[in-house]
């Protein structure tokens, strides 16, 4: 009796908890007090949109110093980096060129989601930094001890012993050789740290630091250590880059709010049709799969606006689109299927628990298959076109080796939105859409054969 209790709950808390994401990644979860705006769970206002809809900015960056030699490799350098610091930042709509002859840099990027006064300068300060990581005896940064471009392997944003924000620094075999005779020299000193000319922090040497790690801290937030980490990763620029703003120019929205309101449109009118279809060809079954591809594309629009702690918006493009538009259609796909077995099941004389079992488990193989060669692709994806620090790309590595870095942003963010998409399908159409049909199978309202795609007389 407890058991079939727990199951005929199962639907209503399923079904709560998907409400529950989809309101909040939809909406939010936001105060305020007076003016000012304290957002607790960001929703699909945060989402960066792709320049197209929301505008942006352009600005042309040059050397900072005249008379220095630079090459060719050198431009190419400076434009990988840049490239690599803006998806970093989850910035995958933009536009890099590199000018030899001029020796400029021309980038192109959308606001973000919160931007509201469109300051271009502010907007561009940051990609333009050389952002060369050096440790130093005591305060004086000209005796270098180490150089973030050729010592340090890899920085992660974390938090010490007492719950402050700090970046570690995972040292190369030389870098850790280095720092460990350093800091046996320099016990009772400090060791300075600094970003480009700004000393960042300036830690007393209590002990030799043998294990090839290192510590900054003075992080006053985790956006501070965030940022401070994935500038060490991305690597020093050749040289400091600074804007020419006299060609600092701000970029109106090609389609503009009003297209993006009727994409929005548009889409809750397909969603609704295909909803509708699926209600009326699998009945009860399609009301459940509706459920199921709702909470998949809450889950997904979650994953972009930076709903979860600690994550920021990733910049939703027309690829970007593509990639849910795509990730939508296998739901349904996935559903489908799992309804035309349970049919299959009620031909072959089975009740309506081992038709749901049996059609369950028999497409589960070909939902699987499917799913996982969408997912294989989206690896593919974006360990190609992302930056060689994230985790996908690391772990095609040994193959991406064989060609070459590439970043292209708005062919990573299709990868991105098709993934979660998926993974979310496996998820709500595949555990959540059985579970849930499973349950309210129980129920004795819905003992109908016909409400499965069976046939009325049972």
């Amino acid at each position: 009796m407890k058991t079939k209790r727990t199951g005929r709950l199962a639907f209503f808390i399923i079904f709560i908890l998907i409400l529950a994401l989809t309101y909040t990644a939809f909406f939010g979860i936001e105060d305020y007090y007076g003016d000012t705006r304290k957002v607790y769970v960001k929703g699909a206002s945060d989402i960066r949109w792709g320049i197209d809809i929301s505008g942006g900015v352009e600005a042309v960056f040059s050397p900072d110093k005249e008379g220095v030699d630079i090459s060719e490799d050198d431009m190419a350098s400076a434009k990988t980096i840049i490239e690599t610091r803006l998806v970093d930042k989850n910035i995958t709509d933009y536009e890099v060129y590199a000018d030899n002859v001029n020796h400029q840099v021309i980038v192109r990027f959308p606001w973000a989601a919160d931007e509201s006064d469109f300051n271009a300068q502010e907007a561009v300060q940051e990609l333009g930094e050389t952002a060369l990581l050096t440790f130093c005896k005591n305060e004086d940064n000209t005796d270098v001890i180490l150089s973030g471009s050729t010592d340090v392997e890899k920085a992660t944003a974390g938090f010490d012993e007492n719950g402050s924000h700090v970046v570690y620094l995972d040292l190369t075999s030389e870098g850790s050789s280095k720092f460990a005779t350093a800091t046996a020299e320099l016990v009772g000193q400090k060791i300075s740290i600094w970003m480009d000319e700004t000393e960042i922090s300036a830690p007393t040497v209590n002990s030799a630091i043998t294990n090839g790690t290192a510590i900054i801290t003075g992080m006053g937030s985790a956006d501070a250590a965030t940022d401070l980490a994935n500038k060490i990763n991305a690597g020093s620029l050749p040289f400091a880059l600074t804007v020419d703003e006299s060609k600092l120019q701000i970029i109106s929205p090609s389609l503009g709010s009003d297209a993006l309101d009727v994409m929005l449109i548009a889409g809750a009118i397909a969603f609704g049709l295909v909803c509708l279809l699926m209600i009326v060809r699998y009945r009860l079954h399609g009301v459940i799969a509706s459920i199921a591809l709702l909470g998949q594309l809450a889950g997904t629009i979650a994953c972009i606006s930076g709903f979860f702690p600690n994550t920021e918006s990733f910049t939703l493009t027309v690829p970007g689109i593509a990639g849910i538009i795509l990730s939508v259609g296998v739901g349904v796909d996935c559903n489908v299927i799992a309804a035309e077995r349970i049919r299959d099941e009620f031909r072959k004389g089975k009740t309506i628990d081992g038709a749901i079992d049996s059609g369950f488990k028999n497409s589960l193989s070909a939902i699987i298959d499917g799913n996982v060669t969408i997912v294989i692709v989206s690896l593919v994806l974006m360990g190609a076109f992302g930056t060689s620090e994230n985790f996908i790309a690391k772990l095609l590595s040994p193959i991406m080796a064989l060609f070459g870095s590439s970043i292209t942003g708005s062919i990573y963010s299709f990868g991105y939105t098709l993934l979660i998409g998926v993974i979310f399908n496996l998820i709500m159409g595949v555990l959540a859409s059985k579970n849930m049909l499973k349950s309210i199978s129980k129920l004795s309202i819905f003992r109908h054969p016909a409400l499965y795609g069976g046939k009325k007389n049972g």
